[in-house]
């Protein structure tokens, strides 16, 4: 148990029985009445952020996540089947824990996974990444008087949005938060 007078950034909550990351809060003291904590808070299935609000000095359960890094090694149905690298554990993770990092994903991969209670609740990815392009239009010249673009298919099967001049084999970087074109690789 942790007093909401001790609340930080990125600490982890259960409330609920979810499991709740504090994105912001604020200590706030109305000129009537007793102090309160209001809070932004990221739920880790659903990613879903709300508003919640406590008493100061109440005590709200933490959630103790522990961060490891795992490799990719392969899909198998819907879950992704992963390795620690150190003691060669092999540890299923449901897809809905990876979410949209599986976009990004090639086996032997290396990513940051939280655990909790021993499943995996969450993914980090690095904040961009180098993927191939397998399969686009070719890119016709003098196009390009705006910033025209063209879909473009990823080797993880993922599908984006690249400049004209883009063609299939090259390698492009990917912002892996909005899912867009940073530049050639």
């Amino acid at each position: 148990m942790v007093s909401t007078n001790n609340l930080k950034n990125g600490m982890t909550l259960l409330i609920d029985g979810k499991l709740q990351q504090i994105v912001e809060w604020n200590h706030h003291k109305p000129g009537k009445g007793g102090a309160v904590v209001r809070t932004k808070l990221r739920e880790f299935e659903t990613g879903k952020v709300v508003d919640k609000t406590f008493r100061a000095g109440e005590d709200v359960e933490q959630a103790i996540i522990d961060r490891r890094t795992l490799q990719f090694l392969y899909r198998d149905g819907d879950d992704l089947v992963l390795m620690d690298a150190e003691t060669y554990d092999q540890q299923n993770a449901p897809l809905a824990a990876i979410g949209d990092a599986i976009d990004y994903l090639l086996e032997g991969d290396e990513l940051g996974v939280s655990v909790y209670d021993g499943r995996i609740v969450g993914v980090e990815l690095p904040a961009s990444k180098v993927l191939e392009v397998q399969e686009t239009d070719p890119g016709h010249a003098g196009n390009t008087a705006t910033s025209a673009t063209k879909p473009a298919t990823l080797e993880t099967g993922k599908v984006i949005q690249v400049p004209l001049f883009i063609e299939v084999g090259e390698k492009v970087k990917v912002d892996t938060r909005s899912g867009d074109y940073i530049s050639r690789a």
